[in-house]
């Protein structure tokens, strides 16, 4: 279950199965110092393998996210009181 209200939301990110395991970290936009990270897990979805890093409680705004110390994408936006669904699995594969 994910924690979301006014002014917090949460942002799934799918990944390709060669991230399974690695760290994504997230950064408020602007404050590059500032991270957290989640792992990237395998998820079943359907009878499918479906693999995902899950950031919940994130306060609305713009944030940054991060691979090996790199930038991964700018400018993603979380909107409070919903789930920001993102897939970088186009950079992997």
């Amino acid at each position: 279950m994910l924690d979301l209200g006014p002014g917090v939301g949460a942002l799934v990110l799918h990944t390709g199965a060669e991230l399974h395991g690695s760290e994504i970290e997230i950064s408020p936009a602007g404050r590059d110092s500032e991270r957290s990270h989640k792992q990237v897990h395998e998820r079943p979805v359907a009878g499918r393998p479906l693999y995902a890093a899950v950031f919940d409680r994130l306060p609305a705004g713009e944030y940054t996210l991060w691979l090996d110390d790199r930038p991964l994408r700018h400018d993603v936006a979380v909107a409070g009181e919903a789930v920001t669904d993102i897939s970088i699995q186009e950079a992997y594969t």
